[in-house]
């Protein structure tokens, strides 16, 4: 049997290692920090930030979660994530399919609202937006964030799901079409299961950053009787003194449901985003 001879390591491929290694490094340092100092007190993370913990102290967590409103905040957090996600799981597919399937000179100008409102920063339609929230009546409660993430994730996600759409076969459709198959059930029996890597990228992306928003809850829900985690946690921030033990606790608290929707979904995910980035 011939022994197969080893490949000398080339200088390209040590360049590479190292340079994907200090970028692992500069992205896995803050977490691991964040970790770390959510087992220390308040008063070692002032005295020596970047020190390993004397001891594993957890009150801050005990704290947390049973003498504050983080649990509720945690909830709140959870209702806006899992709501939001689950109305664009149903509503952008179906729009997207609907634009790629019929190629029509007005399904184009859709198309292109939709990518425009990418381009609008927030902040030029931010004040009008509250207003209408208000006259809505829903300005100050857990429906006005959820309403405007499901409106600023349809540009995003339209371009994701044609884009993923262009390498589905139309031939399946045709022939589930000639047995019988309205055009309706053809979406939600044949298109749409096989829509699963690109709806598990879409979930990953959109879910992180409605789960981790501050900027919207502030705004759209101050008056105090609603807070999200991350709104929570914002008020142990102080002008002259800030509980950092109880601000990395709770940090490293929200961190968990992350990573366990990550890590499921990470294998659907890397296939949702390449597979659009190259049928697109």
């Amino acid at each position: 049997m011939e022994k197969k001879v080893k490949k000398p390591i080339t200088s390209n491929e040590v360049i590479t290692f190292v340079v994907t290694l200090l970028i692992a490094i500069v992205f896995i340092f803050p977490i691991l920090f964040n970790i770390m100092s959510a087992f220390k007190t308040n008063s070692e993370i002032l005295r020596d930030a970047i020190a390993f913990p004397s001891e594993l102290y957890t009150e801050s967590f005990k704290y947390l979660l049973t003498e504050t409103e983080f649990p509720k905040a945690m909830l709140n957090s959870a209702i806006l994530t899992v709501a939001s996600i689950a109305a664009m799981i149903f509503i952008i597919p179906m729009a997207a399919y609907a634009i790629e399937r019929t190629d029509t000179k007005w399904t184009n100008i859709v198309y292109v609202f939709f990518l425009f409102g990418m381009m609008v920063p927030f902040q030029v339609y931010m004040i009008p937006l509250f207003k209408q929230l208000n006259m809505m009546g829903l300005f100050g409660n857990l429906m006005g964030p959820i309403m405007i993430y499901i409106a600023g994730s349809v540009g995003f996600g339209v371009l994701l799901f044609t884009s993923f759409l262009k390498g589905v076969p139309r031939e399946i459709e045709e022939s589930a079409e000639i047995d019988g198959c309205s055009r309706i059930g053809i979406f939600f029996r044949i298109v749409f299961p096989l829509l699963g890597p690109v709806t598990a990228s879409m979930v990953v992306l959109q879910g992180l950053g409605i789960w981790n928003d501050f900027l919207m809850p502030m705004l759209v829900l101050p008056s105090g009787q609603t807070k999200t985690m991350i709104v929570e946690l914002f008020y142990y921030v102080g002008e002259f003194s800030s509980r950092w033990d109880m601000i990395f606790a709770g940090t490293t608290l929200s961190l968990v449901p992350v990573l366990i929707a990550f890590l499921s979904l990470q294998k659907y995910f890397v296939k949702g985003v390449s597979s659009g980035a190259i049928k697109g």
